[in-house]
């Protein structure tokens, strides 16, 4: 976290939970005076903005509350439900940082004339002068690193954000901060992956939403049917259990066609390549080339995330086409499916990203 305080009011997002209780207990702690801001993404000002309004006022910091519920809608949950009736697996946290999040954030930071504007997410900020780029990167605690999610999130945001956790070595250690503290939410559990949808259903919720959802037909890798399949909603790349029937021996999912309805499945050595398509491209470091790839990432061996969960591996990054990539892997990835963020690193510093395309 920056050290130098200009102005000393932070708008922080606050959810309720140990995470950003934390972030506002180690803001107030360096000086800053934080006012908590709760998102209601989904406009019903259930128990979770009680709970965070309990939380602030434990804190002892101002709570103003925000139905986003419109935008979220729009921009995140009808993204997501499109997205697995067009065959491919989304990442709404991806897309929500952006375009709700911190764009709520940076807004109603400036209606309140206030330039710092903070989050719970565990990452770091730095830049090397007034003039330099802002960067992110990796958090010192690689297990809770979340800077895959936050690749998309421009200047204007990076210039005046900050990220406490990113500094500390584990969630035990936020915890433990949080206890010391006398807060009540100390041992509250992480949210779930998917915070729009409380049962785990992603499918009923798709349905449900309206969204056609039609059974079809298993191909084989010779494009041979060999079953049917439930709707291509169901199903994602690389996925063994839950196909509907059985096959003699582990068959996984490869390909996902909503042209034609089907759903392709191979044995576990088909899942793997070297190859990677992505378009969007999004280099968070340098604002004026955000969909070029640097000059001084051409060719050059970098680390690259194919999903959130997912190890770097070493990879060349190539753009022959404009808002085209093509990442070519030293060894092969298991399961790269569309849809999903591929985020490049040099080092602990976060390059860009952009999205599989295939």
């Amino acid at each position: 976290m920056r050290n130098m305080i200009t102005n000393n009011q932070v708008l922080l997002g606050l959810s309720g939970g140990v995470d950003s209780t934390a972030a506002a207990l180690l803001l107030k702690e360096k000086g800053y005076k934080v006012t908590g801001l709760f998102l209601d993404v989904m406009g019903n000002r259930g128990s979770d903005v009680n709970a965070a309004e309990s939380v602030a006022g434990q804190l002892c910091i101002d709570f103003l509350y925000k139905d986003v519920s419109q935008q979220f809608n729009e921009d995140v949950i009808q993204y997501f439900c499109r997205a697995y009736v067009e065959g491919i697996t989304p990442n709404p946290c991806v897309q929500c940082n952006p375009l709700v999040k911190f764009n709520v954030l940076t807004k109603t930071a400036d209606e309140l004339g206030i330039h710092w504007i903070a989050t719970g997410h565990y990452a770091r900020i730095f830049n090397n002068s007034n003039e330099d780029p802002y960067f992110i990167y990796k958090a010192r605690s690689f297990e809770k690193d979340q800077s895959y999610m936050l690749y998309r999130l421009n200047q204007d945001v990076l210039s005046r954000l900050l990220l406490p956790l990113g500094e500390l070595n584990s969630k035990e250690e936020v915890r433990e901060l949080v206890k010391e503290r006398g807060i009540s939410n100390a041992e509250t559990k992480d949210s779930q992956e998917i915070c729009f949808i409380k049962n785990h259903n992603y499918t009923d919720y798709i349905i449900n939403k309206g969204y056609e959802n039609k059974p079809g037909d298993f191909l084989n890798m010779d494009g041979k049917v060999i079953g049917r399949h439930k709707g291509i909603i169901h199903y994602t790349i690389g996925q063994r259990k839950n196909l509907g029937q059985t096959f003699g021996k582990p068959k996984y999912v490869v390909q996902i066609n909503p042209r034609d309805n089907t759903v392709t499945l191979g044995d576990y050595g088909d899942l793997f390549r070297t190859t990677v398509y992505a378009t969007e491209p999004f280099f968070t470091a340098f604002p004026h080339v955000s969909g070029v790839l640097p000059n001084k990432y051409k060719e050059r061996a970098l680390q690259a995330k194919i999903r959130y969960a997912a190890p770097a591996a070493e990879a060349r990054v190539y753009q022959e086409v404009e808002k085209t990539l093509q990442i070519q892997f030293r060894e092969p990835q298991r399961a790269v499916t569309p849809g999903q963020s591929i985020v490049f690193y040099d080092g602990e510093k976060l390059i860009g990203g952009a999205i599989i395309q295939a």
